[in-house]
Formats: C-alpha cells, structure tokens, sequence
C-alpha cells in the first residue's frame, strides 16, 4: 500500500494488508458503541469488544518496536480494553483524561461526564516522546514570575522555571471541536459527529513521532489526524468504511486508495 493516501476499506483487510513492524504512531479514534451512527452501532456489547479486541490484534504487529498507540475511547470501555491489553505486546504508559468542557447535561441521577479516556501504549521503552515539544504554560504566573528572577528553593537547590513552560500532564483541558467552531455563539453541524480538535492531535503526534515518521490514521473519519500530519511533516496512512466520509476526504484534498 502506499503512504499519505487514505484507504476506503473495511478495517481488518486494511490492517491484514498493511506490512508489520512499519508504523511509528498509532493514533485511533474508533467506534464506541455509542450509536453515533451505524457505523457506531453494535447488536450487543460482546459484538463490540469481540470486534474491538480483534482489529487491536491486528494492529499491535504493525507498530514498529519504538512504535506508539493512542487509543480514544469511553472511560468504561477503554478500562475493559485496558484489561485485554495488559497481557499483548505493549507497554502501558499513560490513562489521559480528556476534559472536553463540552455541552449541557440534564442527568440528576449521576455526576456529567465531561471527558473521554486516551490510553497511552509503547511496545517499548525505546519509544520516542519529545516532551520539550508540547510543553504547556504554567498555571501559576505570578509565582512563575517571581521564580524567574530568584528561583524557588527545593530540596536544598535553588529551581527556575523552564521558559518554555512547564511538562505536559495527563490530563488534558482543551475545548472539544464542536464548541471551537461556533458561529455567532452557536454550535454547527460538522463534517463528522466525533471530530477530535486539532490542538490535541497536534500534541500526540508531536510528542510521539518524528519527522517523516509514519502515522497510522485508523477509522480516519474527518481526517484530522492526517491534516496534522500533512502540516507537521509526518507521512500518513489511513483507512475510512463510510462512503459519506471518503467523499468529504476526498474534497479535503485526500487520495483515496482501494483495496
């Protein structure tokens, strides 16, 4: 198959085609089960995690092995995930919360979610993570600003702050898409229910791939994940089911290949 193009494919041909051992980064947004569309709808939640499990499996062999996975998902599914993966070919690295400071609620009967799980897996410990690159601005500014002139006594040493902002967390403030594109105040329709914002793509592939590294864009639906890639000089390679959504990637400027 051939890089920086978006396969319209069902995705267990499109990971069986793909060679093993040539990924850098993982970065998947799949379906779940939330009935966003038939795409996201499933007879039972076996008929989802029996799938689930089985493109995971699938999946696991294509990461080179300094490779890296970002896996989005629901607190509850990704800890049934979590459980199946800790006996495969990876290292756990990180549970990110995702707070997306996103829409209303009316439940009375439990506390609103707000957030979404981003497992965080390695297949070793020689991955990349380029922490310098994504890190964020310190939250206390006046005491940063003091910290800047004297520093700040720990330990004995005196410590001054990074001028480039402090390490990056695991858990993740950034405003969901839907709410970023608002016209005059109001949320729009987009081009897919579940587009990820690009500020947040932007930091995963940043921090885990290189230049001209491959990226793995699966169940890529609006493409975000290839756009930053095409803007921060990685390769790509990427697969979609849905026709609507291969449509828009190829008015977006995609090439779309077949299997």
């Amino acid at each position: 198959m051939e890089i920086n193009k978006i396969y319209h494919a069902d995705v267990m041909r499109f990971l069986e085609a793909l060679q093993d051992n040539s990924i850098d980064l993982a970065v998947v947004d799949p379906p779940y089960n939330l009935n966003k569309g038939d795409w996201d709808s499933f007879k039972t939640e076996q008929e989802y995690f029996d799938f689930t499990f089985q493109w995971l499996s699938l999946l696991i062999k294509k990461l080179k092995i300094n490779g890296s996975l970002y896996l989005f998902n629901t607190a509850y599914n990704s800890a049934i995930i979590l459980d199946f993966l800790k006996d495969k070919d990876l290292i756990y690295k990180n549970w990110i919360t995702w707070y997306k400071k996103d829409g209303f609620s009316a439940t009375k009967k439990k506390y609103v979610n707000t957030q979404e799980t981003i497992l965080f897996y390695t297949r070793s410990n020689n991955h990349i993570f380029n922490y310098d690159d994504i890190r964020l601005p310190y939250s206390s500014t006046d005491r940063i600003a003091h910290a800047v002139k004297k520093g700040i006594l720990k330990n004995g040493k005196r410590w001054f702050p990074n001028p480039n902002g402090k390490l990056c967390n695991d858990v993740w403030e950034i405003t969901s898409q839907r709410h970023k594109e608002k016209v005059n105040g109001k949320v729009q329709t987009l081009s897919h229910p579940t587009v990820k914002p690009y500020e947040m793509i932007e930091r995963i592939i940043k921090a885990s791939s290189n230049e001209n590294d491959l990226v793995l864009d699966l169940f890529s639906g609006s493409g975000m994940t290839s756009i930053v890639c095409k803007n921060l000089n990685r390769k790509f390679i990427g697969c979609e089911l849905n026709e609507a959504y291969i449509l828009n990637l190829e008015g977006l400027g995609f090439e779309i290949g077949r299997l």
